[in-house]
């Protein structure tokens, strides 16, 4: 695709390639390393005639331009102007048009008088400090021609606004709402990937004190999975703080769910603003990170063919074809073979080696890593096809039954964070609620995943197996890929049960694991008894023990630390989690018990030990095609161009 557009534009511009090469590249000019100025070079109104630049407020620029350029056919042959035309292509969409406009503002400033005006520093400000992070996923240095302080001028001075137009244009659309929409204004049409990466970003901006914006990996064909945190100190674990995660569109037809977790953070930064008390509570008091696209690389299939046009399946997978939620490891079956051995743990299996040598998407690849690396205490991931919330095991407990109930350890307390969801929507709990064809009402809109359909590979039973997160699946409603019309509609009757669902992580119990020093113990074990399932203290010794009401025997322990129990009540109008702590002394070992409670570094610590997912990936299919050796992918737009490669765009140099 990015060729595709490196040639049209290569053809189309050859005859401006032929223009004569400057003596001296406006890069090295800007260092004073030589000049293209003529001497007798008189500033001169001409009329802007640059195809990349016809959109802006004016019609007359001056030349030379603010980067030496005498004339047009200068700047069309220069590295600047070709990067403004391909800018689109390079950053996903993102901040486009703004960085083009700006760019075309140094390029071809306009002139009144025979005197240039130049652009306005507080709107390159704004620019870098919202833009800068698009430049670094690539691997690019942000371009010497928008140099702040160079290039643009302040308001004292006499300056110019690039973006006055685009944002009179854009206060009009907005103000054009009708007063029955919320106070948070929430555009409800659909998000290109593009457009999804660039809203987020936003929102990350406009809540920098809550937010931050990262990313776990790339999809198959190169595209970012991009995550938005909440938090009152994002970017870091606070001590006996939460995490949550809400992921979407790991199906990539299964659009929905994209759609109300890119809303859910619009509101959530909006809201947090406004004063609303409840969202200020839900982010002072845990950390929140949404994953509002998985797989999009298959939703940009599925977008290609529409809402009207996209079938049952087309865009499901991958782009190496692959149903991610089939493709992780499966942890069901070793859980099931070894149930009944008394020393085996079942939390924390490893993922078995073998695993490594099948097909693994990068998707589930990155997936699996930030599961690993950040103590999840609760998640969901949005579906769509039906109107249920299932919950683990999504494998049935017997191999030859497709609908058999296979319950985790935590099937109640697991079966209560589906019954939050649900009886929170709005209609998905009701029994006159139509349904897609399965009888969902006897259980008011959940089911155990195994009872309703059985499968091996699920990342839900993974989040259980694996590490201390419980997952449930909500199935969002029968059309995949609703209209836009209900996307409005939709997010009335989710937004509750994805408020409600977030507080819920608040239940049951918390505290810390110390030695006698005070100091926290890493990995620490806490047990609940007639519960086999226990959970790991996270790097500073902090738990969370996701418990329904009533009276519970915990027990903590660590490998060369006394075994501490305490009984713990919990009553029905608790809104909280309580606080219990455990102070453990050291004592000696005993391997032959040790060796059965405690998993080696050898078992849940070997992840991808032969590197086998960097061998099998194709090199360059995740940068844009392109094999990466001394140069970032990008670099053959300008490379093939035929012109002087920009090395100031090399984050090197």
């Amino acid at each position: 695709m990015r060729f595709g557009l490196l040639v049209l534009f290569l053809s189309s511009m050859r005859s401006c390639w032929c223009a004569p090469p400057q003596t001296c590249h406006p890069g090295d000019e800007i260092l004073g390393r030589c000049s293209n100025q003529v001497l007798g070079d008189k500033p001169t109104c001409t009329p802007l005639t640059l195809g990349y630049c016809n959109d802006l407020e004016y019609s007359r620029t001056v030349f030379p331009n603010i980067l030496g350029h005498r004339s047009s056919p200068d700047v069309e042959s220069g590295a600047e102007y070709l990067l403004l035309s391909v800018i689109h292509g390079l950053l996903n969409g993102e901040c486009y048009p703004e960085i083009r406009l700006v760019g075309c503002s140094v390029l071809a400033s306009p002139c009144q008088d025979d005197k240039m005006i130049k652009p306005c520093r507080s709107t390159c400000d704004a620019l870098r400090r919202d833009c800068a992070h698009a430049f670094e996923a690539i691997e690019m240095a942000w371009p010497y021609f928008l140099d702040c302080d160079r290039f643009f001028a302040s308001n004292e001075e006499g300056c110019f606004d690039p973006l006055a137009g685009l944002k009179a244009r854009q206060k009009v659309e907005m103000s054009s709402r009708s007063a029955e929409e919320p106070s948070t204004i929430l555009q409800f049409t659909y998000t290109s990937n593009a457009q999804m990466y660039s809203l987020l970003k936003r929102t990350a901006a406009k809540c920098p004190q809550i937010t931050h914006v990262y990313s776990i990996g790339r999809s198959t064909e190169g595209r970012d999975l991009l995550v938005i945190e909440f938090s009152d100190n994002p970017g870091k674990h606070e001590l006996l703080e939460p995490e949550i995660k809400l992921v979407a569109n790991m199906h990539g037809n299964e659009v929905l769910g994209r759609q109300l977790l890119v809303y859910l953070a619009q509101y959530l930064c909006s809201e947090y603003a406004l004063g609303n008390q409840r969202i200020q509570t839900i982010i002072n008091t845990t950390r929140i990170h949404i994953l509002a696209s998985m797989n999009p690389d298959g939703y940009e299939l599925a977008a290609s063919e529409g809402h009207l046009l996209n079938g049952w399946t087309n865009g499901r997978t991958n782009a190496q074809n692959i149903d991610l939620n089939r493709n992780f490891p499966d942890l069901t079956s070793i859980f099931y073979r070894n149930r009944r051995s008394r020393h085996y743990r079942i939390d924390h299996i490893a993922i078995p080696d073998a695993y490594w040598f099948g097909k693994v998407a990068p998707e589930t690849y990155a997936v699996m890593k930030w599961i690993r690396s950040l103590p999840f205490v609760q998640s969901a991931s949005l579906h769509g096809g039906d109107l249920v919330v299932s919950y683990p095991f999504d494998f049935s407990r017997h191999p030859q039954e497709e609908k058999m109930f296979s319950p985790t350890p935590d099937e109640q307390v697991i079966k209560q964070l589906a019954r939050t969801y649900a009886d929170a929507h709005a209609t998905m709990s009701n029994n006159d609620t139509e349904r897609c064809g399965a009888s969902f009402y006897q259980t008011r809109g959940i089911i155990n995943g195994a009872l309703w359909y059985s499968f091996a590979g699920g990342m839900s039973d993974f989040n259980y197996l694996h590490t201390n997160c419980l997952e449930i699946t909500v199935e969002l409603g029968c059309d995949k890929f609703p209209s836009e019309a209900e996307l409005y509609p939709e997010w009335k009757r989710n937004k509750e049960a994805l408020l409600s669902y977030m507080e819920s992580v608040h239940r049951g119990i918390k505290g810390v694991i110390q030695d006698v020093d005070g100091k926290g113990i890493k990995g620490a074990i806490i047990s609940v008894r007639g519960v086999r399932k226990d959970i790991t203290a996270a790097e500073d010794g902090d738990y969370w023990r996701l418990l329904n009401p009533g009276t519970h025997i915990l027990t903590a322990t660590a490998k060369g630390y006394s075994r501490v129990s305490k009984r713990v009540y919990l009553p029905h109008n608790m809104n909280k989690a309580g606080r219990v702590d455990f102070v453990l002394a050291k004592v000696p070992i005993e391997p032959d018990v040790d060796d059965h409670l405690f998993p080696t570094v050898d078992t849940w610590d070997r992840f991808d030990p032969y590197n086998q997912f960097e061998r099998d990936s194709e090199p360059g299919v995740r940068d844009g095609g392109i094999e990466l050796e001394d140069k970032p992918w990008w670099w053959n737009y300008f490379y093939q161009s035929g012109i002087s490669p920009p090395q100031w765009l090399l984050r090197s140099v």
